[in-house]
């Protein structure tokens, strides 16, 4: 299994690698084969990301990626950018759009995350609440849209012939969840919980949760998730369809390997089922975006009092950390 090896947190920007990024010293043995794949790997931020540790599992067909958030365990602007650029690299490297024949190398690919207790928490409260005051109406759309153009890829498997998997071995939260409902197979420690708890502090899930619920459970149910802010068990998401697989606290990882083992052999059929479900019920980026839109006007128009209780949401995050 090829992994990082390394971070590069104080990197701005992962646009900016260059042909030469991985040195030989850096993958020896990818160094020696010379196949497209290696030279892919090499010319690849893929592997050097600041928020995601990416690795990959040649016996399984697989890329695994676990999030690794510097600060709080949410969806802040580092994370997003890293989570775009993993979604972009790992369809230019195993797509082969370039000609290289590299397209069936990959079959599944992973998100977990590496933050004991948490999967996701969703989005940056401390930041809403900052552009809520300044009513900077343009930030806030502009990182709704990024959420909406991530949970398309995630929802359309990156337009590649694969199955993606979301791997919960903790809590999933708010945009947290959204993300992790986009994914083919979720499979879910059972100390996890789940919840869309937005509507505590005045404001809705804007980037998925009604479209992705709508389409899983239907949309009573979708609405009365979101309306209630309720937090539910991982056997309890098991039981509304939503997670596909329970496992006990520490096997996440290795149930996960052993699913895709089980389904490896019949990997284009499930493809394919898959697929069939999204063009009967499809979900565009238009729809996402257009709810967005709703979620940042909504936003703006939150009172002091729940601004005090998205800091509060803001500042349990924060303690996580120790």
């Amino acid at each position: 299994m090829i992994d990082s090896g390394r971070f590069s947190p104080t990197r701005d920007e992962v646009e900016a690698a260059s042909e030469d990024h991985f040195s030989e010293e850096d993958l020896p043995s990818l160094a020696v084969t010379e196949t497209p794949l290696a030279n892919a790997f090499r010319q690849s931020t893929l592997f050097d990301l600041g928020q995601i540790d990416v690795r990959w599992d040649e016996e399984l067909a697989t890329l695994w990626a676990f999030m690794t958030p510097l600060e709080r365990p949410n969806s802040n602007l580092g994370l997003i950018r890293d989570t775009m650029a993993w979604q972009r690299e790992s369809r230019r490297v195993f797509g082969g759009t370039d000609g290289n024949g590299r397209d069936g190398a990959l079959k599944f690919m992973v998100l977990g995350s590496r933050f004991p207790g948490v999967f996701n928490l969703g989005g940056d409260l401390e930041m809403f609440a900052e552009c809520i005051q300044r009513r900077d109406r343009a930030t806030l759309l502009k990182y709704g849209v990024a959420c909406c153009e991530i949970v398309d890829r995630i929802w359309h498997c990156n337009d590649m012939n694969i199955i993606n998997i979301g791997l919960a071995q903790g809590d999933a939260l708010g945009g947290g969840l959204e993300a992790l409902m986009c994914f083919d197979v979720i499979i879910a420690e059972r100390q996890a919980r789940f919840g869309l708890p937005e509507v505590l502090f005045g404001l809705f899930p804007g980037m998925g949760a009604y479209s992705i619920l709508s389409r899983r459970v239907g949309p009573v149910l979708a609405r009365q998730m979101i309306a209630d802010g309720r937090i539910y068990t991982a056997d309890e998401m098991y039981e509304m369809g939503i997670v596909t697989q329970v496992v006990d606290t520490g096997e996440g990882e290795a149930a996960t390997a052993q699913w895709i083992r089980d389904h490896a052999a019949h990997h284009a059929g499930y493809v394919g089922i898959n697929r069939a479900g999204r063009r009967v019920n499809p979900m565009t980026l238009e729809e996402l975006t257009d709810i967005v839109e709703m979620w940042t006007d909504t936003a703006l128009s939150l009172s002091d009092r729940d601004l005090r209780m998205m800091r509060r949401l803001a500042a349990a995050q924060t303690r996580l950390r120790g």
